[in-house]
């Protein structure tokens, strides 16, 4: 039986008070959108359909998919004008489900039960029971009771003072028979006070046709909770994050306050994990046993291994997945830069303001201050002084410096690259380092010292 998914991602958000539209707004570092489709991926409909509308050219870039069909809505005369866009799009005579683009954080078990219930006879709506169910359309059910069938949905601008007692509400989400429900939305009017289309309508259709019509309850409230305001979208994060931060204690990381944690991307944490407060993660990151983060860390798309210590505000990027690699017992920062490339051996000691790109460390090297080093491949138990760089860019191309085991480069030096330094060697402080030095040698380069007696600083002219 054919499944197709239609997303409605249409709708300006006005009250965002932005100009991007509303469903490329972030929650967790993706689009809601993003999520909506993400969650989608494992349900293996034959067609998926984005209605766009408001900002479409942006939209439809931003998630643009191999497997994704898009349809517009110009201009947007509501939920059920939508859905009649997206008709020529529905393949088959199987289930249409329904979904909300600004409604991110639907889980796949609660679509799979919708997609089930319908199957291809039922239209299914996803309903929530909520204290205050101001702005959701009220459901209609036989004699008013809880279980009774459900005979229609009032929207709210249009309920009476009693369907407006009613606490269940629709939350914009559906399954329905393909079939019938091209037939239904090509029937619908727009009499009512907002002069729209309302999707709604089908369900009276639905039982006038005598077709079953069912609303199962969303599991909770976070689920089902749209973005209209930068208020409400602030407020899903939070519950995002605090469902996460639960999710990683559980499994045995210690956070130090679960309010002040973000991950915007995958977590993978070993055992005896803890991560302080203020630490944002991002992309794909890896923690082994026993890794130790500091406040204040930004870490995206690394691994890390057992036992290693970022220490507080250092910043990992590795831009993509597995673009850093801290090894085993490395201890970094605080205030340390791994950029793209990073790639550090175990027990490798990054100090406060040192900063590494596409540069590997092997065991046991350390820069411990102030220092940079890029595109170097950098040996055993080196020692790299403070204030020393690697001038690895000549202004049109990028060239490696290759330092061997055991060097000991002093404090404030340049290694202008191509550059190789031998192992055992010793570069002297203050040096500029532009040619090969052998293995074991003591290699200076610096401006003689001269003393002048008798000098006098310059004062200002009164």
């Amino acid at each position: 039986m054919a499944l197709n998914i239609v997303i409605m991602a249409a709708g300006k958000g006005t009250r965002m008070k932005s100009a991007l539209p509303k469903v490329l707004h972030k929650l967790a570092g993706r689009s809601l959108l993003q999520h909506v489709l993400n969650m989608t991926e494992g349900l293996a409909a034959q067609r998926s359909v984005v209605i766009t509308g408001h900002g479409a050219d942006e939209v439809e870039a931003a998630v643009a998919a191999p497997h994704l069909s898009f349809v517009r809505q110009m201009p947007q005369l509501g939920t059920g004008h939508a859905i009649q866009q997206a008709v020529p799009a529905l393949e088959g005579e199987g289930t249409t489900l329904i979904l909300n683009g600004d409604v991110p954080l639907i889980k796949q078990a609660t679509a799979q039960r919708l997609i089930e219930a319908c199957d291809g006879r039922a239209l299914v709506l996803l309903t929530i029971h909520l204290s205050d169910p101001s702005g959701y359309g009220r459901i209609i059910r036989q004699d008013g009771k809880a279980e009774g069938n459900v005979l229609g949905i009032k929207e709210h601008k249009d309920a009476t003072p009693e369907e407006r007692a009613i606490r269940e509400g629709y939350t914009g989400m559906m399954a329905a028979p393909t079939g019938a429900l091209k037939r239904w939305v090509g029937q619908l009017n727009n009499n009512n006070v907002q002069g729209e289309y309302y999707l709604t309508d089908i369900v009276a259709m639905a039982v006038a046709e005598g077709v079953p019509v069912l609303g199962i309850a969303a599991p909770n409230e976070t689920e089902v909770l749209g973005v209209n305001s930068p208020v409400q979208l602030a407020d899903l994060e939070r519950r995002f994050q605090r469902e996460q931060a639960h999710e990683l204690m559980e499994a045995g990381v210690r956070l130090a306050d679960p309010a002040r944690f973000d991950l915007r991307g995958q977590l993978q944490c070993g055992q005896d994990v803890e991560i302080d407060v203020n630490c944002v993660f991002e992309g794909q990151v890896s923690l082994g046993d026993g890794v130790r983060i500091g406040a204040n860390c930004v870490i995206r798309n690394a691994s890390i291994a057992a036992g290693a210590r970022i220490h507080e505000f250092s910043h990992i990027d590795g831009e993509k997945a597995g673009g850093v690699k801290v090894g085993a017992g490395a201890l970094i920062g605080p205030f340390a830069r791994l950029r793209p490339g990073a790639d550090l051996g175990d027990e490798v000691h990054i100090g406060n303001f040192v900063e590494v790109k596409n540069s590997s460390l092997a065991r046991g090297a350390k820069a411990n201050h102030l220092a940079y080093l890029g595109d170097a491949t950098v040996g055993e138990r080196v020692n790299y002084g403070a204030g020393s760089i690697t001038a690895n860019y000549d202004g049109a191309n990028k060239h490696r410096t290759e330092i061997g085991a055991d060097v000991h480069v002093g404090s404030n030096c340049v290694l202008v690259a191509p550059i190789s330094i031998g192992a055992g060697a010793t570069i002297g402080g203050g040096s500029t380092i532009t040619k090969p030095v052998a293995a074991g040698e003591l290699s200076v380069a610096r401006g003689k010292q001269v003393g002048i007696a008798g000098w006098t600083r310059p004062v200002k002219k009164r």
